[in-house]
C-alpha cells in the first residue's frame, strides 16, 4: 500500500492516567541503567555486605552452626544500632557511586542533543519530567539501602522477638536516614547533569562536589575556629543525622544542632531544584 493511500487513524489504545504519566519516563530510564556492565557489576557487589550481615544474624541464633565452626557467640559482631549504622554507611557509599555513574546519563543526553522539546511537546510538564527521571534513581538506590536493611531488621526480629523493644527507633532511623541520602544524591546528580550537559564530567562533578564541600567545611572550621562550617558539607550532615537517628544517646561527629542540619540539607535540595528549574526548558535562547 502506498503512503498516500494511508489515512490518519487516531490512537485507540490504553492511555496512562495523568497522575502516573511520569512513570513512562521511569520505565524507559530503567532500561538504560543496566546497559553498562560496570553498573551491573557494582549493583550486584552492593548486596555482598547485606548477605554477610544476614549470615552474622543467622549465626548468632544458631548455636550448632557456631559449635561446628568452633566460633563463640561473643566473637560475632553484636546486632545493634552500631551494626546497622555501619551497614547504612556502606550501602550509602554504593548508592553514591551508582548515582554518580547513572544519574548524569538520565538528563545530559536529552539536553546535549536538544531532545527536551520532544518530551515537553507531549503531555509532560517539567515537574513530571524531573519526577520521572528522579524516580529511576530513587528506585535503584532504595533497593540497595532501606529495603534490604529493613529486611535484615525483620529477620532479626523473627529470630529474636524481644530485640525490637530495645531498638524501637531503629527501623524508622534506617528508613528516614536512607531517604535523606537518596533524595540528596538524586537531586544533586540531576542538577549537575542539567548544568554541565557532558555526561562524564557531570558524573565526576557529582563525586567531587561532595568531597570538595567536605574539605571546604573543614577549612572554614579550622580558619575561623568555629563549628558552623559543617553546614557547608552535605556528606557530613547526612552522616551526622544517621548517627543521631540510629544512636540517639551517642556522641555525634556533627557539630551543629539537628534542626540546623535538616534546614541545611533542605537548602541544598532547594538549590538543586532551582538549577533544574532554570536549565530544563523546552527552548534555548542562543546569543
Amino acid at each position: 500500500m502506498s503512503v498516500r493511500d494511508r489515512a490518519f487513524r487516531r490512537y485507540t489504545g490504553p492511555v496512562t492516567p495523568r497522575r502516573w504519566r511520569f512513570l513512562v519516563l521511569w520505565r524507559y530510564a530503567r532500561r538504560e541503567i543496566f546497559v553498562s556492565r560496570r553498573v551491573t557489576a557494582l549493583y550486584a557487589l552492593s548486596f555482598a555486605p547485606i548477605l554477610a550481615a544476614a549470615v552474622i544474624i543467622y549465626l548468632r541464633h544458631n548455636l550448632p552452626a557456631l559449635e561446628s565452626m568452633q566460633i563463640s557467640v561473643t566473637d560475632l559482631v553484636p546486632v545493634d544500632g552500631t551494626f546497622f549504622l555501619v551497614l547504612l554507611r556502606i550501602q550509602g557509599l554504593f548508592a553514591f557511586l551508582l548515582t554518580a555513574f547513572v544519574g548524569p546519563g538520565l538528563v545530559s543526553p536529552d539536553l546535549a542533543n536538544n531532545g527536551l522539546p520532544l518530551y515537553l511537546c507531549r503531555p509532560f510538564s517539567r515537574g513530571e519530567y524531573v519526577l520521572g527521571k528522579l524516580s529511576a534513581l530513587v528506585v535503584l538506590t532504595s533497593s540497595m539501602t532501606w529495603v534490604p536493611l529493613l529486611l535484615l531488621v525483620a529477620i532479626q526480629i523473627g529470630l529474636e522477638p524481644g530485640w525490637l523493644a530495645a531498638h524501637a527507633g531503629l527501623p524508622w532511623g534506617l528508613f528516614a536516614g536512607s531517604w535523606i541520602a537518596i533524595l540528596l544524591l538524586a537531586l544533586l546528580a540531576l542538577a549537575l547533569s542539567a548544568w554541565i550537559k557532558w555526561q562524564m564530567l557531570a558524573g565526576a562533578m557529582t563525586v567531587a562536589s561532595i568531597l570538595v564541600a567536605n574539605g571546604v567545611a573543614e577549612f572554614v572550621n579550622g580558619i575561623f575556629h568555629t563549628r558552623w562550617g559543617d553546614v557547608l558539607s552535605p556528606g557530613k550532615l547526612v552522616f551526622g543525622l544517621w548517627e543521631r537517628l540510629l544512636l540517639p544517646g551517642a556522641q555525634s561527629l556533627l557539630n551543629v544542632p539537628t534542626l540546623v542540619a535538616w534546614l541545611a540539607l533542605g537548602a541544598f535540595g532547594a538549590l538543586c531544584l532551582l538549577v533544574l528549574h532554570v536549565k530544563l526548558r523546552a527552548y534555548e535562547v542562543v546569543r
